[in-house]
């Protein structure tokens, strides 16, 4: 993760926000009344879809378990 304060991220937004999202950095801006976060619109939808996930129960034990199978065990499905 990149550290800036304010003033250079004003000066520097738009080389910031192409290091968003070409490189998936993550940049948190320093201001005297506290700290944001910047980070591509994709980054920002993982993480949302990420926490939806995780809050439903069994998720994650069950792609823990998906991984852990051997793909010859696998149900082959065909998409029409």
């Amino acid at each position: 993760m990149m550290n800036t304060n304010i003033t250079n991220a004003r000066a520097e937004l738009y080389k910031l926000a192409s290091s968003c999202i070409k490189y998936n950095n993550i940049i948190n801006i320093n201001t005297k009344e506290g700290n944001v976060i910047m980070m591509s619109e994709e980054d920002y939808n993982n993480l949302i879809e990420s926490l939806y996930l995780a809050g439903i129960p069994g998720v994650y034990e069950s792609i823990e378990e998906g991984v852990k199978t051997p793909i010859e065990e696998c149900v082959k499905v065909e998409w029409k």
